[in-house]
């Protein structure tokens, strides 16, 4: 269900990129609290925009707002579309793309095994 990672080369800067993917939400109780807070930290890390739209949705939330994260209410099974725009927005969709594939490390936090 997942793409591969699509990417646009823009000018005037070489390093600056737009790239979306598409990923399946598998935590069992989808984006609740600690999830929206680990993946909005993570795309605070990097410096270009990144955005979502949920279950084919035209609505683009903006992905280091916790608030907007949360008020989406994103359940388990809804598929994310996940967007950036800048510096390193490759490297951004790469690592929350893997982060939602590994449901937000918390089988790790909580001493689980997946």
């Amino acid at each position: 269900m997942t793409t591969g990672l699509r990417s646009e080369k823009q000018e005037p800067h070489p390093l600056h990129v737009n790239c979306q993917t598409e990923v399946e939400v598998k935590h069992g109780v989808g984006l609740h609290a600690r999830p929206s807070v680990t993946f909005t930290r993570l795309a605070k890390s990097f410096p270009c925009s990144i955005e979502i739209a949920v279950n084919g949705s035209d609505v683009w939330l903006n992905g280091k707002s916790i608030i907007k994260i949360m008020g989406a209410k994103i359940r388990k099974g809804s598929i994310l579309r996940i967007r950036a725009d800048g510096i390193l927005a490759e490297e951004a969709i790469r690592a929350l793309k893997e982060l939602i594939e590994r449901n937000f490390d918390e089988e790790k936090k909580h001493g689980r095994t997946p």
